[in-house]
C-alpha cells in the first residue's frame, strides 16, 4: 500500500492530533494478535515522583480531594517475554494530546508533551519506545500522570497521550521549622513561579537555590526534600533538615596520634574543658554552620594552647541530619625558659632571663616572672594575666603585676648636655638661727622659689621658722641618680560586644589602678633627693640655685597612687602589621595623695593611626599582578599622631619623654625633650621587599609646646634638650621566628648627626 500522509493540520494550531494513511498494522512483541483489547492493555503510567526525596506520591483522599499518588505503577502486559524475542513494531497513523481541554495554559503543555516525544505520525515503534516515550513526556516536568492508550483505527494504530497536569502554583510550605531561611528568601526564590503551572524542573532548581542560600552562609549539613504533598489548589510542601549539632565531644591527641594511652585509658589533656567551650559559638541545639565552626577553630588556634585541632562529624543514630562534633585536640608545651642580651636605653646593656607559662593550672593564664639586670639598672618583674575571666560573657580580662626595679631615670641624662647628678644633704649656713634638722617638720621647696613646704609634724610653731638664708651650700658627689620603685598595679579589660563574648569589637574599655614607692638613690643605695646638672659646680659645692628636686617635694620617698581608665577603638585588618584601617586610643591616669610626699596631678594622652593601602614600589612579586594572580602585597602608607598633657603636682621623673625608637627616632630615649605637654607626628611608607624582608621610609617630628620650663627642677632646659624637632631616614622590618626586628638610620633635623635604632616590631 502506498504511503500517502495527509496532515489535519499544522502543529498544534488549536489542534491536537496528526493523522495520516500508514501501513497494515503490525503487533507489538509479546502480542500474538493485533487488536485494540491487546493494544489497550499494553497502559503505560508514570506518577509524580519526589523530587530530593526517597519517598514518592501516596493516594489518599482529605477534604475530598484526591493527592499526588506516591505509588508507582507501570501497567503491561505480564506475559513473560523471551529476550530474543523480536520487539514487533506497528505504524503510528495519528497521535492525541488528551487532559489538556480546559487548561489555561493548554497550548505550551501541548507543545511541550509533543515535543518530548519522538514518536510522530508515520513512525513504526515497539512497545519500548511508546514506554521510553512515555518517561520523556513526564520529564519534561509539567505533569503529575501521564498515561499512554493504543486504538487499532482503519488506517493505523492510534496514540491517545492522556496528560494530567499539575496545578497552578499558589503557595509553598515547609512541614518542619526552619531557622534560618526567611520568608523574604522563599518569596524571592518562587515569585516568578506564583500563579504558573508547576514545574518539576523548575521546582528543583528552586530547591537548588534554597540550598545555595543554606550553602553561602555555611549551612553545609541543610537538606530540602520534597516536595512531600502538592494539594490541588497548588500549595506544595517541602522538608527542610538544617543539620542540628547533637552534642560536643573533645578528645586530646597525643604528639603521636593517639587518644588513649598504653593501658587503653582515655588521655586527658592540661587544658580544662571550658577553656576549650568558651571559645566555640558552634553550641549544643544549634544549627550546624561550616564557617562558624572555621572561625571557632581559628580561635583555639589563637589561644597558642594547641599544636593541631582536627574535626570529625559523627551522625546520630535514628536523628538524621543531627551531628555530633569530635574536637580532636592535640596541645603544645606552653612553658618556657629564656634568656639573652640586649640593649636599651634605660638599661644600657643588659641582661634577661625569664621564666613564662601561658596555660597556667590549665585556665589558659599567663604568668611570667623575668629578671633584667643591666649597665644602668634592675628589674624583677611578677604578672599573671587571665585573657577571659571564667563565666563573664563580656569577656573580661585581667591583669595584675609586682615589681622592683632600679633605673637610671632617662629624664635626668642627655647625649650632649650631660645629666643630673646626686648632691648630698645641704651644709648649715653661717650664723643660722636653727640647725638643719632632716627631721625637721618644714623644708625648703628648691624648685619653687625656696618657700617652705610641710614634710611631716610639728613639735611646736617656731619650729616652722626657717628662712632661705639659713641654707647655702650642696656637697656634690657627682654619682649617678637611680630611682628605685617599688609596687604593682592591676586592670581590667573589656571589649564592648555587647554580651557576646565571641563578637568582633571595635571598641574596648580598660580600667585599673597602680601603686608605687619612688626612692632616689644613688648605686650603692644611698638617698639622693637632691641633684644637680653635672656641668653646674664648683670645688665640689653646689649653690643652692643650681639644684633641683629628684622627687617631688625634695622628699626621700615618694608614694604614688593611680587610677586609670582608656578607651580604644581598632579597625585596623592586621594588629602586627596593618595595611589599612585605624587605631585610637584615649587613657586618662589620675593620681591621687595619700600623703604629704604623695603628688596629686592628671596625666590624658591620645594617640591615633590611620593606614591606606598603596601599591608604589614593585619589589616584591606579590605586588606585581600578573593575570589571574591575586595581589599579595603588604605596602601601606601610615600615619600617627599624639598629644599629651599633664595638671597638677608633677614630680619630674614623670614628666612625658620627646624622642627614642618609639617616638622621634633621630633622637635618644628622652634626649629631645622633658615636657608637660607635648605633640607628635610620624608619616611611613613601608612596603614588601623579598620573602622576610621590608622597607620603610619615615618623617616623624615633635614639640614640647614649650613645657619644657614648666617641669620642676626643669631638668630638661637644665641639660639642654631642645625640645623640639624632626627626623628622617629609611628603614628595614626582618620577620624572625621570635617577631619582627627593626632596623633603622634617623637624621636630626637636617644638621648631619644620624642615630641609627634597633627595635622590635614596626613603631605603630
Amino acid at each position: 500500500m502506498a504511503r500517502n500522509f495527509k496532515r489535519l493540520s499544522s502543529r498544534f494550531n488549536g489542534k491536537s492530533a496528526y493523522l495520516l494513511l500508514a501501513l497494515p498494522f503490525l503487533s507489538f512483541s509479546g502480542v500474538s494478535k493485533a487488536s485494540p483489547e491487546n493494544l489497550n492493555s499494553n497502559l503505560l503510567v508514570r506518577n509524580q515522583e519526589n523530587i530530593g526525596s526517597e519517598t514518592l506520591w501516596d493516594t489518599s483522599i482529605e477534604n475530598n480531594t484526591v493527592e499526588p499518588r506516591r505509588q508507582l505503577l507501570i501497567a503491561e502486559d505480564n506475559s513473560e517475554e523471551d529476550d530474543n524475542q523480536v520487539d514487533t513494531k506497528v505504524l503510528v497513523s495519528e497521535v492525541v494530546i488528551q487532559g489538556l481541554e480546559d487548561h489555561p495554559d493548554k497550548k505550551r503543555l501541548e507543545i511541550a508533551a509533543y515535543d518530548a516525544m519522538t514518536i510522530r505520525p508515520g513512525s513504526k515503534v515497539s512497545r519500548k519506545e511508546v514506554k521510553r516515550n512515555l518517561d520523556l513526556i513526564y520529564s519534561t516536568g509539567w505533569f503529575s500522570s501521564v498515561r499512554i492508550e493504543s486504538l487499532n483505527g482503519p488506517v493505523g494504530v492510534q496514540l491517545l497521550v492522556k496528560v494530567e497536569p499539575n496545578p497552578i502554583l499558589k503557595k509553598v510550605e515547609f512541614n518542619n521549622s526552619r531557622r534560618h531561611l526567611s520568608n523574604t528568601k522563599i518569596e524571592e526564590v518562587f515569585n516568578p513561579d506564583y500563579g504558573k503551572t508547576l514545574n518539576l524542573n523548575i521546582l528543583k532548581i528552586r530547591i537548588k537555590e534554597l540550598k545555595d542560600s543554606y550553602k553561602s552562609r555555611g549551612f553545609s549539613l541543610a537538606r530540602i526534600t520534597g516536595p512531600t504533598r502538592v494539594s490541588p489548589n497548588g500549595i506544595i510542601q517541602l522538608a527542610v533538615y538544617e543539620g542540628i549539632v547533637d552534642g560536643i565531644e573533645i578528645q586530646f591527641i597525643d604528639q603521636e596520634g593517639n587518644i588513649e594511652d598504653e593501658s587503653g585509658i582515655k588521655l586527658k589533656g592540661k587544658t580544662r574543658d571550658w577553656v576549650i567551650e568558651r571559645e566555640l559559638s558552634t553550641k549544643i541545639g544549634s544549627v550546624f554552620n561550616r564557617s562558624k565552626l572555621e572561625s571557632d577553630i581559628k580561635r583555639l588556634y589563637g589561644t597558642s594552647l594547641f599544636n593541631d585541632v582536627k574535626v570529625t562529624l559523627k551522625p546520630v543514630s535514628g536523628k538524621p541530619g543531627n551531628v555530633i562534633i569530635v574536637l580532636g585536640i592535640t596541645e603544645q608545651r606552653t612553658g618556657s625558659l629564656t634568656g639573652g642580651l640586649g640593649y636599651s636605653g634605660a638599661q644600657g646593656v643588659f641582661g634577661q632571663i625569664g621564666l613564662q607559662e601561658t596555660n597556667f593550672i590549665g585556665r589558659a593564664w599567663a604568668t611570667n616572672m623575668n629578671l633584667t639586670y643591666g649597665e644602668y639598672g634592675a628589674l624583677l618583674n611578677l604578672s599573671l594575666y587571665d585573657p577571659w575571666i571564667k563565666g563573664d560573657k563580656y569577656r573580661t580580662s585581667f591583669k595584675t603585676s609586682l615589681y622592683l626595679s632600679r633605673e637610671v631615670p632617662q629624664e635626668f641624662r642627655s647625649q650632649d648636655g650631660g645629666s643630673i647628678r646626686g648632691v648630698t644633704d645641704r651644709y648649715n649656713a653661717p650664723n643660722s638661727l636653727t640647725s638643719y634638722d632632716t627631721n625637721a617638720s618644714h623644708n625648703l621647696d628648691i624648685n619653687n622659689n625656696n618657700s617652705l613646704v610641710n614634710t611631716g609634724p610639728f613639735s611646736s610653731v617656731s619650729e616652722a621658722k626657717f628662712s632661705a638664708s639659713q641654707f647655702s651650700w650642696f656637697d656634690y658627689e657627682g654619682d649617678s641618680i637611680v630611682l628605685e620603685r617599688t609596687g604593682g598595679g592591676f586592670s581590667f579589660a573589656r571589649p564592648l560586644n555587647g554580651g557576646d563574648p565571641l563578637k568582633k569589637s571595635l571598641w574596648s574599655v580598660l580600667v585599673g589602678a597602680n601603686f608605687q614607692k619612688v626612692e632616689p638613690i644613688d648605686y650603692a643605695g644611698d638617698k639622693r633627693p637632691y641633684g644637680v646638672a653635672s656641668t653646674n659646680f664648683i670645688d665640689n659645692k653646689v649653690p643652692k640655685e643650681e639644684v633641683i628636686c629628684v622627687g617631688y617635694n625634695c622628699a626621700n620617698e615618694n608614694t604614688l597612687i593611680s587610677f586609670k581608665s582608656a578607651a580604644t577603638y581598632n579597625n585596623l585588618n592586621d594588629s602586627r602589621n596593618p595595611t589599612s584601617g585605624d587605631y585610637l586610643n584615649i587613657g586618662i591616669e589620675q593620681f591621687v595623695p595619700v600623703g604629704n610626699n604623695s603628688p596629686t596631678f592628671n596625666r590624658s594622652r591620645l594617640s591615633y593611626s590611620r593606614f591606606y593601602p598603596v601599591n608604589w614600589l614593585k619589589f616584591h612579586k606579590g605586588c606585581r599582578l600578573s593575570s589571574g594572580d591575586q595581589l599579595n602585597c603588604s605596602q601601606t602608607l601610615g600615619f600617627q599622631a599624639k598629644v599629651g598633657t599633664i595638671i597638677g603636682e608633677l614630680p619630674p621623673y614623670e614628666a612625658f619623654c620627646l624622642g627614642g625608637t618609639n617616638s622621634v627616632r633621630g633622637w635618644s630615649s628622652c634626649d629631645l625633650g622633658v615636657a608637660r605637654n607635648f605633640g607628635e607626628a610620624t608619616a611611613e611608607y613601608r612596603f614588601p621587599i623579598w620573602k622576610l624582608v621590608s622597607g620603610s621610609f619615615f618623617l616623624d617630628a615633635a614639640t614640647d609646646f614649650g613645657s619644657q620650663s614648666a617641669v620642676p627642677g626643669k631638668p630638661g632646659k637644665l641639660l639642654e634638650k631642645p625640645g623640639s624637632g624632626f627626623s628622617l631616614g629609611p628603614g628595614a622590618v626582618i620577620n624572625t621566628p621570635v617577631g619582627p626586628i627593626r632596623v633603622e638610620a634617623a637624621s636630626q633635623d637636617f644638621s648631619g648627626e644620624w642615630r641609627y635604632n634597633i627595635g622590635i616590631g614596626w613603631k605603630f
